[in-house]
């Protein structure tokens, strides 16, 4: 048995009060998030941080209407920046603008005993289509038509907006049973723009492109937002407009992933692919072609999936030569450096590579 951590995302349907107190719960997230990175510019002792939130509750009356662990989790993500900060895995913490940060707030499944029974802040009923949220309590939702029920121990929830569209994704801590490992098939999968996928079986997965569809809406939801005047319902109902339509592209190339990704774990037990610097490769001029194609997306895909499944996923160095090696006695060939050459003899066994 393997414990895996699993996402589920449900489309919410609150009522206007459960509206008002999920924009309520946004506003006090970012709020805490701003103060004390407002108070402490360079490091932050989450645990200290969150004895403070009891006085300032008394200060600001209306952080008591909203759940109080998502107070905490707007601590623990702002300590969480800092430390990413320091690794230099990430940029400097900035404060949460209401009009361009994600509005979002995450809250922690409290469990307890009573009497021999067990209660969750959290829980989910597929049959009813109901989730119980903290000081939400029953909220409707939509999703995973052909699921019942989930097993497991939710951990999280985070409720978040998209457009005018309200969302909760659950991570819920599972334990599958892994298939017996028997490698029978190995791919070589090699990604690129034109094609977003080349394997070593010669298959290619053409780039469909996604951004193409999207381009000429978007510049034209963006220029007609750009004339629209600061703070009108016009600019409002376009700005909408426009999120619905970044939705949408985002929402075409996860499917396309997803299919891609279930489709090359599902066939092929060993999977090679080339680590790839991304981050440096978006600096050139196929900048919008590199983020359309989501390489890094579909790896992360094919990483969790190959773990679930039970299969051997590897990413060679970014400078491994495997142009010039041969397949079959290893010997490297430095002459052959020129990408264009697709075949060449191999000068110790005498065999053709490609």
């Amino acid at each position: 048995m393997e414990k895996i951590i699993r996402g589920y995302v449900f489309r919410l349907y609150p009522n206007k009060e459960q509206k008002i107190l999920i924009e309520k719960s946004f506003g006090s997230s970012r709020f805490i998030y701003n103060y004390f990175l407002n108070k402490y510019s360079n490091y932050i002792n989450a645990y200290d941080c969150c004895k403070e939130v009891k006085e300032l509750t008394k200060e600001y009356e209306w952080l008591k209407e909203v759940d109080s662990c998502l107070l905490r989790t707007s601590i623990f993500d702002l300590d969480n920046a800092f430390k990413r900060y320091k690794d230099n895995l990430g940029g400097r913490p900035n404060f949460k603008s209401k009009n361009k940060s994600k509005n979002s707030y995450r809250t922690t499944n409290m469990t307890s005993t009573y009497k021999g029974h067990e209660y969750n802040s959290i829980k989910i009923d597929l049959k009813n289509n109901l989730i119980t949220l903290p000081k939400l309590k029953e909220v409707s939702i939509r999703g995973y038509r052909n699921l019942n029920d989930i097993k497991g121990n939710i951990k999280t929830a985070t409720v978040y907006k998209e457009a005018d569209k309200y969302y909760v994704s659950i991570t819920v801590e599972e334990f599958i049973e892994l298939p017996k490992f028997i490698p029978t098939k190995i791919v070589g999968i090699d990604l690129g723009i034109k094609d977003l996928i080349i394997t070593s079986d010669g298959i290619k997965i053409k780039n469909e492109k996604i951004i193409e569809r999207y381009e000429k809406k978007i510049k034209g939801l963006n220029k007609w937002l750009a004339r629209c005047e600061k703070g009108s319902k016009n600019r409002l109902k376009v700005k909408i407009k426009l999120q619905r339509a970044y939705q949408k592209l985002k929402n075409a190339r996860k499917y396309l992933l997803h299919l891609i990704s279930k489709e090359i774990t599902e066939e092929n037990d060993i999977i090679v692919t080339e680590k790839l610097k991304i981050n440096e490769m978006v600096q050139s001029p196929l900048s919008k072609k590199i983020y359309d194609a989501s390489w890094a997306e579909l790896i992360r895909q094919l990483k969790y999936k190959s773990k679930w499944k039970n299969k051997l996923f590897y990413q060679i160095d970014t400078y491994y030569p495997s142009s010039q090696i041969c397949p079959r006695c290893g010997y490297q060939n430095k002459e052959v450096k020129d990408l264009r050459i697709r075949e060449w003899e191999c000068p110790n066994c005498l065999s053709l590579s490609d």
